[in-house]
């Protein structure tokens, strides 16, 4: 225990708080931790307000500095002693390593100097909007999940491999196929013709046995079906197996030389797909080949194709000559002209602008409950339009060029530790005239967006006390006979 008949010094974290230390530069009276108080200031008080300030509770031992007056002493002074508590309950912190935790991560605004760092050192975010609270099962969901345009085909363990030739001309096994992209690739692969057998992109099995699912995350799979094996020979001649049954390299001896059999040199995919973006469909035919030591480097042809499910392809007439009672082939080309109704590109443009589900409100905190819907900021909208000379012009189009988001914050909470909130935001579609164009003239538009972030916190004042008011009511004829 530690008596002291002092000023408070620096004894640590729990000497310096003051909870009833409410105006700055000034005594409040009866606050007995107030640095700025004297001993004058402790002649006129009664009691402490606040006697003992503590640390965390939430460890096992805290320290505890105690506040009292000493009347006796001329001047009166202020006596605080610094005590070790100890906390009664059983689960309490013993001793903490890591003591940032104990308080809220303070902001660090960007600014000319460290804005470099900041982008070297953000990796992105994504933010689950999901709510902790489901009135319905997953299972009672029904699933919207689809292959879009470009996206890989996934199997059930990874992806579906399609090899392709990305630096150079070598064959990369880790390309995935993607949905809607026909592709036909060729690329070399270097091998080591005794060890044919135990290479796996020779086999059929490494292109026949993954299973595709049906739509992305389904449970839902698809296997790949093998529907023509041919077998080319060493003099290029074409032999079609009856059945499909997968086969493996085999290494042959022929003499002094080494042959592999069965090797993979074409593969062919052809997947069929639904309106819906899903998979239904998938097969598949090799072109199987016997590789000497002569032709190692080896060539492969990969080719990948997508058909639309109940669609069925332009007939022919011939291949490539007509054939006698087949249909002429004809058609018409279509008159039309590139340009677009004013109305149809300001919309295109503003859907680009905006994109897809742009939100209505924006969390005011970064721990933010979906639930408490009343505490997010809602977005507000502005529309303005520029009008330039030649917008008197009754062939004017007024089109968006640039949408400018506000973003107002705050630091909120403790001076010791503010924290950063979201107060405002307001997202402005700033649109310009511009004239038609004459048909077969093209005009090239600049759109931009645009994030602003303005702090609107306010300096911290100080809460002087408002000088005492005489509410008192005088008699009706007190001024009688003077008014």
């Amino acid at each position: 225990m530690i008596t002291a008949h002092c000023s408070l010094d620096l004894l640590g974290s729990v000497a310096a708080l003051c909870v009833c230390d409410l105006s700055p530069a000034q005594c409040d009276v009866n606050c007995c931790c107030d640095p700025d108080c004297s001993s004058v200031d402790f002649s006129v008080f009664s009691a402490c307000s606040v006697p003992v300030v503590t640390g965390d509770s939430q460890f096992c031992s805290q320290k505890a500095v105690i506040y009292s007056l000493n009347f006796t002493a001329n001047p009166p002074q202020r006596v605080f002693k610094l005590v070790e508590q100890i906390s009664p309950s059983i689960f309490c912190i013993h001793i903490t390593n890591y003591k940032p935790a104990l308080s809220f991560i303070n902001p660090e605004v960007p600014d000319e100097n460290n804005f470099d760092t900041l982008m070297k050192t953000s990796d992105g975010f994504t933010l689950n909007a999901e709510s902790d609270i489901s009135f319905t099962t997953k299972l009672d969901i029904p699933t919207t999940a689809k292959y879009k345009y470009g996206v890989p085909l996934q199997t059930s363990d990874s992806f579906l491999r399609f090899p392709s030739s990305l630096t150079s001309s070598l064959c990369t096994d880790n390309n995935p196929a993607a949905f809607l992209v026909n592709q036909a690739v060729r690329c070399t692969r270097k091998i080591n013709l005794e060890q044919c057998e135990e290479i796996e992109a020779l086999s059929m099995a490494f292109y026949s046995s993954p299973e595709i699912l049906r739509a992305p995350d389904s449970r839902t799979k698809v296997p790949i079906t093998v529907q023509s094996v041919l077998i080319q020979s060493l003099n290029k001649t074409l032999t079609r197996r009856e059945d499909t049954d997968v086969l493996q390299p085999a290494l042959v001896n022929a003499g002094h030389f080494h042959l592999c059999m069965n090797v993979v040199l074409e593969v062919k995919y052809s997947l069929t797909y639904t309106d819906r973006g899903e998979v239904t469909k998938a097969d598949l035919s090799f072109l199987l080949g016997t590789v000497s030591s002569v032709v190692v480097p080896l060539q492969q042809k990969f080719e990948i194709h997508f058909l639309q499910e109940n669609t069925k392809p332009v007939p022919l007439s011939g291949n490539p000559g007509y054939v006698v009672g087949l249909p002429l082939a004809a058609g018409f080309r279509p008159h039309k002209t590139g340009a677009l109704p004013c109305r149809l590109v300001a919309q295109k443009v503003k859907n680009l602008l905006w994109g897809q589900g742009f939100p209505d409100y924006v969390a005011p905190f970064g721990n933010s409950q979906a639930q408490d819907v009343l505490d997010w900021v809602p977005i507000h909208f502005i529309t303005q339009s520029f009008n330039r000379k030649h917008s008197v012009l009754q062939d004017s189009c007024q089109l968006p060029g640039a949408l400018v988001i506000e973003v107002k914050w705050t630091k909120y909470g403790s001076l010791l530790n503010p924290q950063a909130k979201i107060v405002n935001v307001t997202a402005n579609l700033i649109s310009s005239s511009f004239p038609e164009a004459s048909s077969g003239n093209e005009r090239t538009i600049l759109i931009s967006t645009a994030v602003t972030f303005v702090d609107v916190s306010a300096p911290a004042e100080a809460g002087f006390r408002a000088p005492p008011a005489i509410n008192a009511r005088l008699p009706f004829n007190f001024f009688f006979p003077f008014v």
